[in-house]
């Protein structure tokens, strides 16, 4: 495969995919639960056919409905999806950003879940700073910053940080909207993103950023940015 050649050309280890954002396993229509397993054994079976270490899933949005009713058939899906088969893959489950029927923007509400399943399907986290701001943890200072990373060790653990989505956010804090910003053009700023991806908790995790693209040299500009803070 084309994309195997190019990943040992450019040395890219290792690779992560994202599921699709129509998956609801929070959804109370049963046709939907069992459309978003297939959908999630198919993604499964693309990340083992490309070498992907990890497919990164958004669990879902409950609105109308109890948050731990709905973390419940989230559970149970994943318990479905994980009799099966078997992969190479493992699922991370990414924090959302609070908005209404979120079911995943507390680290504890991420952990309530990965307790129940087992470590061969969910193997982690992804971390979103925009979604983790949105969702009312300041991590535009030092405070804020290590009130984050002390709930993520107490609740799922270090080693279980896989990836972090790197944005700024076009929203204040607690706003519970999805809206990511360029780096340092945000409400979260660069002072607070420099200092969030230069702590030791997160050294050796994957970045990747999903910030805009409206122009050409957006990516490389963020790109810039970003690694001016790590030489910096």
């Amino acid at each position: 495969m084309d994309f195997k050649k190019l990943r040992q050309e450019f040395d890219i280890s290792p690779v992560f995919i994202h599921t699709s954002y129509l998956i609801n396993l929070a959804s109370q229509n049963k046709s939907l639960l069992n459309r978003s397993i297939d959908m999630i054994v198919q993604e499964l079976n693309i990340a083992d056919a490309i070498d992907a270490a990890y497919a990164v899933l958004h669990t879902g949005s409950a609105s109308g409905d109890d948050p731990g009713s709905a973390r419940q058939r989230a559970v149970s899906c994943l318990k479905e999806i994980s009799e099966k088969g078997q992969w190479r893959a493992r699922l991370l489950l990414e924090n959302t950003a609070g908005e209404k029927g979120d079911i995943t923007s507390k680290i504890k509400d991420i952990a309530e879940i990965m307790q129940e399943i087992p470590f061969t399907l969910v193997s982690g986290i992804c971390l979103d700073t925009c979604h983790a701001f949105s969702a009312g943890y300041d991590i535009s200072d030092d405070e804020g910053i290590e009130a984050i990373t002390d709930e993520i060790d107490k609740y799922i653990g270090k080693n279980n940080v896989r990836l972090l989505h790197f944005n700024d956010s076009k929203n204040l804090i607690g706003a519970g909207l999805d809206r990511h910003e360029h780096i340092g053009e945000g409400k979260i700023g660069s002072i607070g993103l420099k200092k969030l991806l230069n702590h030791s908790f997160f050294a050796d995790i994957p970045v990747i950023l999903e910030t805009p693209k409206k122009a050409e040299d957006d990516d490389m500009r963020n790109l810039s940015v970003v690694r001016k803070m790590i030489k910096n």
